[in-house]
């Protein structure tokens, strides 16, 4: 006698995607059929429909940006994403050397504390030189006299100063000479070339420690500079 218990078979499985709250991703679901799996499908559903509608969003976001950058670009309406983007960069790049330039000769302070020392003039002949040096950084009440007290313990001679101020900020440059021929030549005006950046760079560093205290904790660090 043959006899089946039908309850033994297993009912046909169908696959479908669950959103999973651990992991946050699509995986997929197994149920007999007839099992209802109506929530977890709702919430696919409008996981799917939250996701496509961010992405939307930040496509928007993106071309509004390119639109804007396309503005800025001359003939530039029908230029690739790549192509545009990297013609903003070098503009950007070539806006930036004109500035540093166009600061270069007025003196403007910039945002980085720098020291430069260079020689303008050396007459082999006699021994005279002549050097430009400048100091680039926040201004503080005793800044200006810990420069004179710099140049009069180098013993070198002052022949024009410039100071230019902006937000802050102060730039002093100044040539300087001995006064007297060189008897060393070249490698004495070398040594001078040192003493006058160490000197300049030791005030830098005197100005960066008492700028700590007063440091607001959201303002950025100035970067130093020597040359």
């Amino acid at each position: 006698m043959y006899c089946e218990n039908q309850s033994s078979r297993s009912m046909p499985v169908k696959h479908s995607l669950v959103l999973d709250g651990e992991k946050g991703e699509l995986v997929q679901a197994s149920g007999r059929i007839g099992k209802k799996i109506g929530v977890p499908e709702t919430k696919t559903i409008a996981a799917l429909k939250s996701h496509s509608e961010a992405e939307r969003r930040r496509r928007e976001r993106i071309n509004a940006h390119l639109a804007t950058l396309r503005g800025l670009v001359p003939n530039n309406e029908k230029t690739d994403k790549a192509t545009l983007l990297a013609e903003v960069i070098s503009q950007v790049k070539q806006l930036r050397a004109t500035a540093r330039r166009a600061s270069e000769g007025l003196h403007i302070p910039m945002d980085a504390d720098e020291v430069h020392v260079e020689i303008v003039e050396h007459n082999g002949g006699d021994g005279s030189f002549l050097l430009r040096a400048s100091l680039c950084c926040d201004y503080r009440p005793d800044l200006l006299s810990d420069i004179r007290q710099a140049i009069n313990d180098l013993h070198i001679q002052v022949l024009k100063s410039e100071i230019c101020t902006l937000g802050g900020r102060v730039k002093t440059v100044f040539l300087v000479t001995t006064g007297e021929r060189d008897k060393d030549g070249a490698a004495g005006l070398e040594v001078l070339v040192s003493s006058v950046r160490g000197a300049l760079s030791k005030i830098l560093d005197k100005v960066s420690a008492s700028a700590e205290y007063a440091l607001d904790l959201f303002s950025p660090r100035k970067r130093q500079r020597v040359s």
